[in-house]
Formats: structure tokens, C-alpha cells, sequence
């Protein structure tokens, strides 16, 4: 698969919000706050991702207290909320990790999207993005925004990087999670 090669040298997955880690409808409860449901399997990527010696971080152009809270129990490092400039937050992470276009991947929906999705080296998109988005992406995941996308890319970029299997196995073999008779 040609696109593999964009995901060996990836060390930051930047996520947008709504419509990636949430599947784009906005519920306003009676405070006026914005809910969103999180899928527990993007969750388990991205702690995977972590475990991994990756970076994560958000890139949304909303605000919202339950990106943040979900964010900040994931321990996503970075958290770009309320976003006019995409590409401005990008620049900021490229400069503050070292990092290339290169080893960046942005996982995206919508055309607000582009153009950071344009720059980076592994542009993936989810399964229900516009067209114009999956256009510009080099990995496009089997699942939409919300179920299970976010850890369909992370699982493909960890499976480039061959680091995939070694996670696996942590889980199953591990002392940890050994039965004692």
C-alpha cells in the first residue's frame, strides 16, 4: 500500500473534533453547553499512540469544557480549542516539538480541515468526510467520525511503523493480566 510509507516517519496525530473524535451532531443541554459522545475505541488508539512515543493533539475551531475534559483524561498534550487558523496551531506544534510536515498526520472531515490536511505528511480522513477531504487525504478509514475512525488511523499508522503487534502483546502477555490458580 503506497500510503504506508506516509505513516512510518509520523510522530504527532493531530485530531479535529467534531465530526473525527465525535460524529458531528451537537446536542446543546439546557445550559446552552455543547454535548458530545466520544467512542471508547478512538480512546484506546490514542492511549496506544502514547504508549508508542507518539504525540497527540486537537485542533478544533469550537471551544467547548467537554473537548477538554476528554482531552485532558486521554492526555492529549496539546489542545487547540476555538481555532480561527488551523495551519497558525500547526506551525506552533511543528516549533515546539521539532517536528517536519512530515511527521505529522491530521485526521479531518470537513473543508475547514484542508488546509492543514494540504501541508502535513499523512493527511487521513473519516469514512463520512466530504469529498473534498478525502480527496486530499493519503489514508482514509473504513469507519465515520465518532465510531472508531481516530483509532482506525492510529492502528494504521502504528501497524507502518511495524509497533502494532508489540502493543498487542503487551496486553496479552503481561503479568499484569495473569490469572494466578
Amino acid at each position: 500500500m503506497e500510503s504506508v510509507r506516509y505513516a512510518e516517519p509520523i510522530r504527532l496525530i493531530i485530531f479535529d473534533v467534531d465530526g473525527v473524535l465525535t460524529d458531528g451532531h451537537i446536542i446543546f443541554g439546557q445550559d446552552g453547553e455543547a454535548l458530545k459522545a466520544f467512542h471508547c475505541q478512538d480512546g484506546m488508539g490514542i492511549s496506544l499512540a502514547h504508549k508508542a512515543g507518539l504525540r497527540t493533539a486537537i485542533i478544533t475551531g469550537r471551544e467547548s469544557q467537554i473537548v477538554y475534559k476528554r482531552a485532558t483524561e486521554l492526555k492529549i498534550g496539546d489542545i487547540h480549542q476555538a481555532a480561527a487558523d488551523k495551519v497558525a496551531a500547526l506551525r506552533a506544534l511543528m516549533e515546539k516539538y521539532s517536528l517536519t510536515l512530515e511527521q505529522i498526520a491530521y485526521i479531518g472531515d470537513d473543508i475547514n480541515d484542508l488546509p492543514v490536511m494540504v501541508q502535513v505528511g499523512l493527511p487521513c480522513a473519516v469514512a463520512n468526510a466530504v469529498p473534498e477531504v478525502k480527496a486530499a487525504a493519503k489514508f482514509i478509514s473504513a469507519r465515520p467520525g465518532g465510531n472508531g475512525a481516530v483509532r482506525d488511523s492510529i492502528e494504521f499508522i502504528l501497524k507502518a511503523q511495524k509497533i502494532w503487534e508489540r502493543l498487542v502483546a503487551e496486553y496479552t502477555i503481561s503479568d499484569r493480566f495473569a490469572i494466578t490458580q
